[in-house]
This record gives C-alpha cells, sequence and structure tokens, in this order.
C-alpha cells in the first residue's frame, strides 16, 4: 500500500478550525480543495418556458439557502412583489433565519422543520390549503419526491439553479493520492473534465450511498467511505484509513 502524501477534497476550502486543516498538520500530508461543481442560476426566460407564474402561489418550500437566494433573485427579475402574505415552510432553522437577507422576518408566517425533509410532514397537515412552489436544483432528491407525494397538498417543483461542472483543467489530477467526494456530481465532473483519468493507485473516498454510487457507477474503485458507526465524518474515515495504511 502506497502512503498517503497528498489528498485533494472536491470542496471550496474550509476555515481555519477544520478538521482537516489539523490532519494534514498531524499526519505530515498536503490537502487542497477544489470545487468540483458550482451552482448557476436559470434566467426567468428558463424559468417561463417551464410555465411557472409566481404570482399563483400563496406558499413556498425551502430545502436550501441556494433555494431561497434564487427565488427572490428570478422573483426581481420578473418584477414580481412577494406578498406579505406568502406562507414560507423551510427544512431547517438556519434557512428559515436565512429568509431574513430578503424579506422583514417579523409578522410573516414562516415555519420549520428540525432538520431532514420528511420532518415538514407536520407543517403540510398543519397548512394543507396552500398552494406551494418548490423552487428546486435541476436534480431533485428522491426523498424530497416521496414526501411531497404522501403530504397531499398541492405543490409545484420549480427549476431555479442547476448545479454543473467547475473548469478543472488547471488541476493536475494525477499528482494527488487520495479524491474525496461529496456528491454524484462531484464524481460525475471528474469523468467531464479528465476523461483519461485512470485510477491505479489512486484512492477514492466518498461520503453518502448516492456518492458511493456515483463512483460505481464510473467504475471506480471505493477506498473510503463515510459516514459509518466508526467513522461519522469524512475526515474520520479518512484519519481512520491513513492509519490503517502505515500499519
Amino acid at each position: 500500500m502506497m502512503k498517503i502524501k497528498s489528498i485533494l477534497v472536491s470542496q471550496p476550502a474550509p476555515n481555519e478550525s477544520s478538521p482537516y486543516l489539523e490532519i494534514a498538520k498531524k499526519e505530515k500530508i498536503k490537502i487542497d480543495f477544489r470545487p468540483f461543481i458550482h451552482v448557476e442560476g436559470v434566467d426567468a426566460k428558463e424559468l417561463r418556458t417551464q410555465k411557472i407564474d409566481l404570482s399563483q402561489f400563496t406558499g413556498i418550500i425551502f430545502t436550501s439557502k441556494n433555494a431561497v437566494d434564487h427565488y427572490f433573485r428570478l422573483a426581481e427579475e420578473m418584477r414580481f412583489s412577494v406578498p406579505d402574505s406568502m406562507r414560507y415552510i423551510c427544512q431547517s432553522e438556519a434557512i428559515a433565519n436565512y429568509l431574513q437577507k430578503h424579506i422583514i422576518y417579523r409578522k410573516r408566517k414562516i415555519s420549520f422543520g428540525e432538520k431532514t425533509f420528511s420532518d415538514l410532514l407536520p407543517l403540510f397537515k398543519k397548512f394543507p390549503t396552500e398552494k406551494y412552489l418548490l423552487p428546486a436544483a435541476d436534480v431533485l432528491s428522491s426523498d424530497v419526491q416521496k414526501v411531497l407525494e404522501t403530504a397531499s397538498i398541492d405543490w409545484t417543483r420549480a427549476t431555479m439553479y442547476k448545479t454543473v461542472c467547475s473548469d478543472l483543467t488547471d488541476v493536475s489530477i494525477d499528482d494527488y493520492d487520495m479524491l474525496v467526494f461529496f456528491s454524484p456530481q462531484g464524481v460525475r465532473s471528474l469523468g467531464v473534465n479528465f476523461p483519461d483519468f485512470k485510477q491505479e493507485n489512486t484512492r477514492i473516498a466518498v461520503f453518502g450511498a448516492t456518492t458511493e454510487q456515483a463512483a460505481k457507477d464510473a467504475n471506480l474503485r471505493v477506498d473510503v467511505m463515510a459516514p459509518s458507526k466508526e467513522s461519522p465524518s469524512m475526515t474520520m474515515a479518512i484519519e481512520k484509513f491513513i492509519r490503517n495504511n502505515e500499519k
């Protein structure tokens, strides 16, 4: 087994207190960060082709801060003044608080769940008569789809932003002993940017079952998997792998 000396994490660089930086220091390895994907918003013309009229909805379901930003960006672009009576259902308290960037929070109809999308079911039961809009990315989680189908509410999906592959032509991918992925789109970006990539001794670390499946579909060997009971975080999984590798 080759010793791990360099790792490329397919995400933006973290803050100074990141556990990645602790690993780099402790294990004396180089860890670089580079987003393999980024989000691009659709324009008003593209939204109209989806036959979406923002004025027809009395409630909005927000699953991310990206969804919040792109909804209000398009509302402004389409000269739609979001009414004070709009009901907001947010997946988490953090997303609900983020609404303050765009609206006056007080006296608005804002509700939020604990953490996962299924936590919103009691809220849909509480407010079943609204006509809901779901601002979403081009790829919708199957969990979100399932919950909304069982919720017995009137809802419409609007693709307001897309996850696209970043340009990585300046990256020397073969210089790294390990590549770390957090989404199927990140794995796809590897194939788009480096069509001649051969894994050989490069270790692949993945977070989540869908990312693992995407790696296998791309004929990549998965060497590090998170989360697990022993390693709930990616950094813990990487550290454990390095230690075992050295043994």
